[in-house]
């Protein structure tokens, strides 16, 4: 049967293989008016399935799942016709796991002991299509990472990123910066909209999901240095 849409109700997936956790997770946003849960999954090789079925809008994701991760189920995700916004669910808020996720797709993530009005407006957010991840915690995250294939990693992201107009590189690397479309059309003088269409375009030329992969690949092309 095909999902039913509900005006104003975000409706979202939780992916995890604690069932104390999903029951949890169920609770705490039950609890909001305006999101509905509308399925669980115990593992990754679940999701396309479940997404299918219920068209949600946010998939809660965990990581380390046992037969496919929530790495694998997340890309896999991502690449579908009108995905659903992924946000990641994890104890370790440095694990490279994370940086990965993010790099398929993921709108963000988030630690299991955050307060529950914190996941509960966080995934509001990501069905908005706003990122839930700081710029210093995408530093920090970067930079306790260790990458083995770090020159290889630069030299792609400045090839895909030559690929960037003028004006695009400019609004690219100030979105690796973490500045909203207000602060960089005040930065570059141009009106929000025009920031709006130039974002669209950078996502578009670079075969990108959302604003924290610009904001990776920048830093990888070392035009945060």
């Amino acid at each position: 049967m095909a999902a039913v849409s509900e005006p104003g109700v975000v409706r979202v997936l939780i992916v995890d293989d604690d069932p104390l956790v999903r029951a949890g997770l169920v609770m705490m946003l039950g609890g909001a008016p305006d999101l509905r849960v509308v399925g669980e999954a115990g593992d990754g090789a679940e999701v396309p399935a479940m997404v299918d079925r219920h068209a949600p809008d946010v998939v809660l994701m965990d990581i380390r799942m046992p037969a496919v991760d929530g790495l694998a189920a997340t890309e896999a995700v991502r690449a579908r016709p009108r995905a659903p916004e992924v946000l990641v669910l994890t104890t370790f808020d440095a694990d490279r796991h994370v940086l990965r996720a993010l790099r398929v797709g993921a709108a963000g993530f988030l630690l299991k002991d955050t307060p529950p009005w914190e996941i509960v407006d966080a995934v509001r957010q990501v069905a908005r299509g706003l990122p839930v991840l700081s710029p210093a915690v995408t530093r920090r995250l970067i930079a306790r990472v260790t990458e083995t294939d770090h020159d290889e990693r630069r030299a792609a992201a400045v090839r895909r990123l030559a690929s960037l107009n003028a004006r695009e590189r400019g609004v690219a690397l100030e979105v690796g910066h973490g500045r909203s479309n207000a602060e960089i059309a005040g930065r570059l003088h141009i009106g929000v909209p025009t920031v709006k269409t130039h974002v669209s375009s950078v996502l578009t030329k670079l075969d990108l999901n959302n604003r924290v992969q610009v904001a990776l690949l920048v830093h990888d092309a070392g035009w945060l240095d």
